[in-house]
């Protein structure tokens, strides 16, 4: 589940909910999922192993393909809406440069290269290798807050996910709610009067550090514009100055508790919804979980 503070477990919001959805791969009975969210680390094993897999896929259907992995494990934390790593924000900032990283990265994917060397007719059909084409079947569910997602379910990329995860249509399901509920907390937890008024001491903090900014989005998006506006020896300043905001706003974090406290709100606000979607996030958990152990055995740990 995306969330604006990464690192909340569903302990509490899911204790007590019964573990419902598919059993295991091999048609026993499904082992409990441990009392926490996947670490960034074991969520990204998972995404290894998946692209992993779709290479290998790809290769036995005669096509070349590169399971790249260009960020570390470092570069791929999620920042969220407050975070208080002091050293991490003092070298990275706010990840302006990681996210610079990341665009080459995908401009110079090989497999974007590899298919621009195809034939049309080559071309067509490694997309159908890969996600099944136009005619492939297709999976729909509604999510919370209303409408609807659909997916491609055929391919590689399907096969891939079926493997980690078993059942695809439940993964899909599951998945999409959980992503989405976010939609009905985040508005809750920033209107919460005890989250705003932890915001307002951390903004009282970075007054005194000479940032005055009302609130850590503000702040993050006045130190990323300047980064955005500059290359070169100026884009250098820039993020010298990007770091300094940033460390100063994971300070006041720690100073203030924001994060400790949002955390708090978030998972009161979640655990509001678990009457209508407690069974929808524990599943979800627990296929997340079975596919890490799936995934172990795959894909080794990124650096």
């Amino acid at each position: 589940m995306q969330r604006i503070f990464a690192t909340l477990t569903t302990t509490a919001v899911l204790a007590g909910v019964a573990l419902t959805g598919c059993g295991s791969s091999d048609g026993g009975p499904a082992a409990p999922a441990p009392d926490r969210d996947l670490t960034r680390a074991e969520e990204l094993r998972i995404s290894d192993a998946e692209q992993r897999l779709v290479k290998g896929c790809m290769n036995r259907r005669g096509f070349s393909y590169w399971d790249w992995e260009p960020m570390t494990l470092e570069e791929s934390r999620t920042v969220g809406y407050v975070q208080d790593d002091v050293a991490w924000a003092r070298k990275h900032g706010y990840g302006s440069r990681i996210d610079a990283k990341a665009t080459w990265a995908r401009i110079n994917n090989p497999n974007g290269a590899y298919t621009r060397t195809l034939s049309r007719e080559r071309r067509r059909a490694y997309d159908q290798a890969l996600d099944g084409g136009p005619d492939a079947p297709v999976l729909t569910t509604q999510i919370p807050g209303g409408g609807t997602i659909s997916r491609r379910a055929g391919g590689c990329a399907s096969q891939a996910q079926k493997r980690l995860y078993g059942d695809l249509a439940t993964w899909f399901r599951m998945d999409k709610v959980a992503d989405n509920l976010r939609r009905l907390y985040v508005p809750e937890v920033l209107r919460d009067q005890r989250f705003q008024q932890a915001v307002r001491l951390w903004s009282a903090c970075m007054h005194r550090a000479g940032h005055p900014y009302a609130d850590p989005a503000q702040a993050r998006e006045a130190a990323r514009k300047g980064t955005r506006e500059q290359t070169g020896a100026t884009f250098d300043k820039a993020f010298k100055t990007e770091t300094e905001i940033a460390a100063a706003d994971a300070t006041c974090a720690r100073q203030t508790s924001l994060k400790s406290i949002g955390q708090a709100r978030q998972a009161h606000y979640i655990e509001k919804l678990t009457g209508e979607y407690g069974d929808e996030l524990a599943t979800h958990r627990r296929l997340h979980w079975a596919a890490l152990a799936r995934a172990e055995k795959i894909a080794g740990p990124r650096p």
